[in-house]
């Protein structure tokens, strides 16, 4: 199975061998299957979307699904026992949370942690300013927030998301910088352009067709350039958890 290099450098030196896993925000499972590469005694893979997690199931293959269970749920609400989880990795997970989710999220991966648990979060740093994909990201957060109540995208630094976590009782371990500059593709940006399409199509035609029409624009004049920062924070929940249980986190 063909891993993107970011996902094995962020897990490349965590103990994964035996342990029982739970990749947040399974994606296509790249992370999943990763864990299983490095000796995961069991994966639990949980996305919102049933499309994902046919293709984490398709991927996998019949010769490890005994290892695998592709899970369809929400990540404030995860269908696992508390204490139940060696390893958790979040790869580029957080960006699609909007802050009033991400606390929520924090919590919940926290619950189902065992004593010693580590937790490898994945993700973009803000943008420089001068990005241009910046402008195309916005006018997509834009159109999100008119048609749904909520942003697309929202890139946390990575101070901020080790204090998230260290209020939930999570000790900082080590950060690395995972790509520099991120190669935004011309798939990338041609993606980002169509989310933003999609959402337009909700909202009143005239104003559909002016955000529809920006879009384009701004994908066509961007084509693909590489800008920004993708790190991973590693971090360990300590052996004596009284400190996470009792405490509610930092509001976000």
């Amino acid at each position: 199975m063909d891993v993107p290099r970011t996902v094995t450098a962020a897990l490349e030196d965590r103990p994964v061998e035996g342990a029982t896993c739970l990749e947040a925000g399974a994606g296509v499972g790249n992370a999943t299957a990763s864990l299983l590469a490095a000796g995961a005694a069991r994966v639990y893979a949980v996305t919102n979307d049933d499309g994902h997690a046919r293709t984490v199931r398709e991927r996998i293959g019949r010769d490890e699904l005994g290892r695998t269970a592709a899970v369809t749920a929400d990540l404030r609400d995860i269908p696992l026992s508390t204490d139940s989880i060696d390893l958790v990795t979040a790869h580029a997970v957080c960006n699609v949370l909007p802050p009033a989710a991400l606390s929520a999220v924090a919590a919940e991966l926290t619950r189902v942690a065992t004593p010693g648990c580590h937790l490898v979060v994945d993700d973009y740093a803000p943008l420089p300013d001068d990005a241009a994909v910046r402008d195309l990201f916005a006018l997509e957060n834009a159109t999100r927030e008119l048609a749904d109540g909520r942003p697309a995208l929202t890139f946390y630094p990575a101070a901020m998301l080790r204090r998230l976590f260290a209020g939930y009782g999570w000790e900082f371990d080590r950060e690395r910088t995972l790509l520099e500059p991120v190669p935004w593709t011309e798939g990338h940006v041609a993606a980002h352009a169509e989310a933003a399409r999609s959402a337009a199509a909700r909202l009143p035609d005239d104003l559909a067709a002016r955000l529809t029409a920006e879009s384009d624009r701004l994908a066509a004049a961007i084509g693909a350039e590489s800008t920004g920062r993708m790190y991973s924070v590693a971090m360990r929940l300590p052996e004596d958890t009284s400190f996470g249980s009792n405490f509610q986190g930092e509001t976000v």
